[in-house]
């Protein structure tokens, strides 16, 4: 089976895209990035660009619909996040978070208090800037997620189909 990656590209960062492309050339693998408006990607053979209809959690929809066990998505959206890690999907965010089943749920409760401040006028801000450390944290996750993917991979070729 050819492993895919999943992007929530409306909000990821350019510089997690650029070591995304990097990485579906260096292991051969299907990076499909999902977002409501056009986006430009290098010229390769592994990566695409999927552009969804503008509306709410459109391309979130569309990742958790096409998205299957095995493979990986990067998001910081947690709703998207935890339907994703129900499905046995691999999660990572922008800033080389690997979230999993266990600690999803203190992650939406985070969340959903955040929303409940917001919605009492409380200003909560937005997330702090990428930094060199979250670039790192990430290229580091990934390279370990990818070198897992690939030694399954290798595993399993002397597997009957």
């Amino acid at each position: 089976m050819k492993q895919r990656i999943w992007v929530d590209a409306d909000a990821c960062p350019r510089v997690i895209k650029d070591m995304l492309y990097r990485a579906a050339e260096r292991v051969q693998c299907e990076l499909l990035l999902v977002a409501n408006q056009p986006l430009s990607t290098p010229p390769s053979r592994f990566v695409r660009s999927v552009q969804v209809a503008s509306g709410y959690d459109v391309a979130d929809q569309y990742i958790a619909q096409q998205a299957v066990a095995g493979e990986l998505a990067i998001t910081a959206d947690i709703p998207l996040a935890a339907e994703l890690l129900a499905q046995e999907v691999m999660v990572l965010t922008p800033r080389g978070e690997r979230l999993t089943r266990e600690s999803i749920g203190q992650r939406l409760n985070m969340r959903d208090f955040m929303e409940t401040l917001r919605a009492s006028g409380v200003e909560t801000g937005g997330p702090p800037p990428l930094h060199a450390s979250d670039r790192k944290r990430f290229a580091d996750q990934l390279d370990r997620l990818l070198a897992q993917w690939q030694s399954t991979a290798q595993s399993n070729q002397g597997e009957p189909s």
